[in-house]
């Protein structure tokens, strides 16, 4: 029997190859015994450039599937095998999330969460090693540290990352934190030539491809918490994709407002409300913002409509795809296919709640839960734990009227009123700034790519990989180098071919080529 955590915090992987099951919580472990299945599934990759990572059951490499979160899969000892679900993310139907018929008033509904919150943080901090947290100086972590710091009797130290380039760095807001709660602080520097030397290490600990280079100052902080002796850390992940705190919503949001009159040009300008924190943001022309965001709108009424800004965004690194892969692309509805994966019952849920669901199963669950979070943490033997993330939060957060989730365009409206009291009005109050680091800027400097970069992008290489287009990937090089690339698109197409290119170094390449014929001193065979 094999079994999966709920939100799918803890990666498991397993196949069925010579007779035998086998399974692991690193794909790593399995290759070395099974190198046959170091081939990079061509359907695999093209999710990974659209949805930021294969969709469960799937992986990047043949023969091997993920056991989905929330299942339990029994194999019998005449190889039978059986896959349920034990839990899933729920929501009401949406006629009964109004918050007349919701059973809690606003201030009941606060008070409820704020005692499931300093439970669920005072379970993650049970352990026999000294445990730190996370303090990124947004609403999230700092509430987490504020629960301990208020509740129980646990000493805080705790552990944030900060950044040379004012666009990602929020060391005021962290440090104006460690003021208010009084912690024991360490501050990790993290510069662009150390995201770009740490890069290849990053990859080897994911095992697949990733599309921006946050995952790199995360593994260097759990080395730094490592080396300061601790091993588990509390972090605020998930409070976002419970509580409705991302953008995307907000901007679903608009954009569903905005389609009961599409010929309106005032009802998009609220989209300027958002993405503040981009230089290149998508909302700084309004005739852009009324481009970018009005593109999906004919899928108003299907599930993945908050979705499909971001996943166009992403296959924008379909340009750069060889011409065997432009053409499976090309018979691929990556929206069909999604929504295939989908309960029948998300068809009755708000908006909101759909928007969720998508997010929990794509992003969290594929993305920032295994390449931001177990794979950088565990690179270091660090432990990370997620209070928002406890089960009994979720069932209680799902069952919420969506206004208590977004009110206007104020995001984790609930989660705020019930950290009111325990952090300063400016944290608060702060807007949603997500985690960000340096992309394709830091792969190059004084005019010239790293030395691993400039071999595995040059055009013999890629042409030898056989995932990408030589000439067109060179020109992306190019660009880079001159630092022209701007907004999402170039940048996560970039580190995508970049780190797709990792892989296959690392991992195709190194468990394909032919084993030495006779085994080294001392080795067992």
């Amino acid at each position: 029997m094999l079994a999966r955590d709920r939100a799918g915090i803890r990666p498991l992987y397993y196949t069925r190859q010579r007779g035998r099951l086998w399974f692991a919580s690193e794909v790593k472990s399995l290759l070395a015994v099974l190198p046959e299945c170091a081939h990079l599934e061509p359907q695999a990759l093209l999710q990974t450039l659209t949805y930021w990572a294969p969709v469960d059951p799937e992986t990047l490499y043949q023969g091997v599937q993920s056991l989905p979160p929330g299942h339990v899969l029994t194999v019998e000892r005449d190889g039978r095998q059986h896959l349920r679900r034990y839990w899933d993310w729920t929501f009401p139907d949406a006629d009964a999330t109004s918050p007349s018929r919701y059973p809690l008033t606003l201030e009941q509904a606060t008070a409820e969460l704020r005692e499931l919150l300093v439970d669920a943080v005072r379970l993650q901090l049970r352990a026999d090693v000294p445990v730190g947290a996370y303090l990124s100086g947004g609403l999230d972590s700092s509430g987490i540290v504020a629960l301990i710091r208020g509740f129980t009797d646990t000493p805080v130290r705790t552990f944030s990352v900060a950044f040379e380039d004012g666009e990602f760095d929020e060391s005021a807001h962290q440090q104006a934190m460690v003021r208010h709660l009084g912690t024991d602080h360490t501050t990790l520097m993290c510069t662009r030539r150390d995201i770009g030397n740490a890069f290849p290490r990053l990859i080897r600990h994911t095992e697949t491809p990733v599309l921006r280079t946050g995952p790199v100052p995360l593994m260097l902080l759990a080395g730094s918490v490592r080396q300061h002796g601790y091993k588990v850390v509390l972090t605020g992940e998930g409070a976002d994709e419970v509580f409705g705190g991302y953008d995307l919503f907000k901007e679903a949001k608009v954009r569903r407002f905005w389609a009961r009159q599409p010929g309106s040009r005032l009802r998009p300008r609220l989209l300027e409300k958002l993405y503040g924190y981009l230089q290149n943001s998508p909302v700084s022309s309004p005739a852009f913002a009324q481009s970018f965001f009005g593109q999906g709108m004919e899928h108003l009424h299907r599930p993945i409509f908050a979705h499909v800004p971001r996943w166009t965004t992403s296959q924008r690194a379909f340009a750069f795809l060889s011409p065997d892969l432009r053409t499976t692309a090309a018979h691929w509805d990556p929206l069909e296919a999604y929504e295939h994966t989908l309960p029948p019952d998300i068809a009755r849920w708000s908006d909101l709640a759909r928007d969720q669901y998508v997010e929990a199963k794509s992003l969290l669950a594929g993305y920032l839960l295994s390449s931001q979070g177990d794979r950088v943490a565990m690179a270091n033997s660090i432990e990370g734990r997620f209070p928002y993330l406890d089960h009994r939060v979720i069932e209680f957060a799902n069952r919420l009227p969506p206004s208590f989730k977004i009110r206007g365009m104020t995001e984790k409206y609930l989660l705020r009123r019930a950290l009111a009291e325990l952090l300063p009005p400016d944290i608060v109050q702060r807007t949603k700034q997500p985690y960000r680091a340096p992309d394709s800027q830091s792969f190059f400097f004084d005019g010239k790519p790293l030395d691993y970069v400039a071999d595995l992008l040059s055009p013999d290489a890629i042409r030898d990989a056989g995932y990408f287009d030589p000439a067109p990937v060179s020109r992306l090089v190019e660009k880079c180098r001159l630092g022209r690339a701007t907004g999402f698109a170039d940048n996560q197409a970039f580190v995508g071919i970049l780190s797709t290119m990792l892989v296959h170094r690392q991992t195709v390449e190194a468990r394909l080529s032919p084993l030495p014929t006779t085994q080294p001193s001392g080795a067992v065979a």
